[in-house]
């Protein structure tokens, strides 16, 4: 048996879209290493499927363990999509991140968590009411927003099955 630092915490079921519905659009900053800028979802999609991650809060250790794994992976370069994430942390923090954590891929600020809520993966964060961050979760969206591929996590801390992510591309 392996002894954790830390609980592993089941999460109630997640009222998410499901392969088949149109994902919501929303507009946020999108942040890399050198600005950001308020941006669409749909304008995204002008250029092709998007894989939409959402990760909790920059610095915590899921959300650099998912983006270290996406780094690896590189899916982008084998597939015609781009990679975007979600946080909760704000622009500064986020270019911060990004910086020095060398991620590869912009990320949608949304401090007020209203994304994760239009998506349905909101939960409360450590068990405080009215904290909340997204719980990490994967969306591929086609050009139209239909969802090909959706996963979210059922307990804290998950991690989105890499390798189911990589057949629902290998599909697209």
């Amino acid at each position: 048996m392996v002894d954790l630092d830390f609980d592993v915490v089941s999460l109630p079921d997640a009222d998410h879209p499901e392969v088949g519905d149109t994902a919501p659009d929303f507009t946020r900053p999108l942040v890399n290493d050198e600005y950001w800028e308020d941006r669409s979802l749909d304008s995204l999609l002008d250029d092709g499927p998007v894989l939409l991650v959402f990760t909790t809060m920059n610095g915590a250790f899921p959300a650099t363990y998912t983006w270290n794994e996406l780094r690896e992976r590189d899916w982008e370069t084998d597939h015609d999509v781009s990679v975007v994430g979600v946080t909760i942390s704000d622009p500064y923090d986020t270019t911060e991140t990004i910086r020095d954590r060398e991620i590869d891929y912009p990320i949608f600020s949304d401090p007020q968590n209203g994304v994760a809520e239009a998506y349905g993966v909101v939960h409360d964060l450590d068990g405080m009411t009215g904290v909340t961050e997204p719980r990490p979760s994967v969306f591929l969206l086609d050009a139209e927003r239909t969802v090909e591929y959706a996963w979210t996590a059922g307990e804290w801390p998950d991690f989105p099955p890499y390798d189911d992510v990589a057949d629902a591309l290998d599909d697209a």
